[in-house]
């Protein structure tokens, strides 16, 4: 079976856009097992309460649920195990230094099917605080009402 060419999108973090500013999109590779692959693909997987982190010169990432493959038997790994994240050692580093000096932090975004390959958009992102998400939720609302307006006014 030849590989499908494109992107097609396998699981969003929408709670990250709500909790943090992303300064920065990185994209790198996951270290899986055939099983978590083929349970991703159904798009099994959860980033809500998902982080990264260098730990010894490597990314991992932490807290990322991938259920269980129902005919994986044996071959089924830990749903909850750290997956080791594939960029090039200069970016971890690069990477490395802005999360410990500046305060940032590294949330996965999405996972995504890229020509056959599990991809993970990793973002660089700072804290939101609460007046923060007010005014974005103010922003939201007021641009909402805008469209149903122009709608209403082109009907």
């Amino acid at each position: 079976m030849p590989h499908q060419k494109g992107i097609k999108v396998v699981a969003q973090n929408r709670r990250a856009f709500h909790d943090y500013f992303v300064e920065e999109r990185y994209e790198c590779g996951l270290q899986l097992f055939g099983t978590e692959v083929k349970s991703m693909r159904q798009g099994r997987v959860n980033l809500k309460e998902s982080w990264a982190q260098v730990r010894k010169g490597e990314l991992w990432v932490e807290g990322m649920h991938i259920s269980p493959y129902e005919q994986g038997n044996i071959f089924n790994r830990d749903p909850m195990r750290p997956k080791k994240l594939l960029m090039h050692r200069s970016e971890i580093r690069k990477l490395d230094g802005l999360v410990a000096r500046q305060g940032y932090t590294l949330v996965p975004l999405e996972i995504y099917l890229k020509d056959g390959r599990m991809k993970l958009q990793l973002g660089l992102c700072k804290g939101k605080q609460l007046h923060d998400k007010r005014d974005a939720m103010a922003k939201r609302d007021t641009d909402r009402e805008i469209q149903r307006a122009l709608r209403e006014h082109n009907k």
